[in-house]
């Protein structure tokens, strides 16, 4: 909602189109993502970082969006020929909130048993953090980001409830995840 149209035109001006000049005039010829990670400071867009990968957790919010088939889509990047396809996007909202070890991003455990998977039905699951043990349990942690759990809906608010009903399906020891994600996003109101 802090992306107005004038934010948007300051980014597609001063980041997007100098980002394309200057592969261009470096001679690079680039097929891939960039993705852009920005900060509005004060209305005034500013890089953070440029990465040449999706990242976690925003493929899982984004990826699932896209209704076009992927390889199809990949395929036309590889040969040149993306502009001839058409991409659809589903046009409901997103969220992913990631479940990670109790320590993250320092010191944590693994090999905790995780439960309730089965029991998440109104959002997807990606695993992350985690290895299959038929011995003990399904499905056992092995990371620090366990899973990612994404829901849609027709606004921020819905797709973050759906998420965080999935969340109380799922548990394992020392399951920690923050309880703030989209609130900013769900209070915020654009100034006058």
């Amino acid at each position: 909602p802090f992306c107005d149209n004038a934010f948007i035109k300051k980014v597609e001006e001063q980041i997007i189109i100098p980002t394309i000049e200057g592969l261009k005039k470096e001679n690079i010829s680039y097929s891939g993502f960039i993705f852009i990670g920005l900060m509005n400071d004060n209305g005034n867009p500013n890089v953070v970082e440029y990465n040449v990968r999706m990242g976690d957790p925003e493929t899982e919010v984004v990826l699932p969006r896209i209704k076009s088939d992927l390889l199809e889509l990949f395929i036309a990047v590889g040969q040149k020929k993306l502009s001839s396809l058409q991409l659809e996007i589903d046009e409901r909202t997103a969220v992913t909130v990631m479940l990670v070890s109790g320590g993250y991003p320092g010191d944590y455990k693994k090999g905790k048993k995780i439960s309730g998977l089965e029991k998440v039905k109104d959002s997807i699951a990606f695993h992350a953090g985690t290895a299959a043990n038929d011995s003990q349990s399904p499905i056992l942690t092995n990371g620090g980001r366990i899973i990612s759990v994404t829901s849609f809906g027709n606004s921020i608010k819905e797709a973050c409830n759906k998420s965080y009903a999935s969340i109380t399906q799922i548990n394992f020891e020392g399951m920690y995840f923050r309880k703030d994600i989209g609130l900013d996003l769900i209070e915020y109101t654009i100034p006058a």
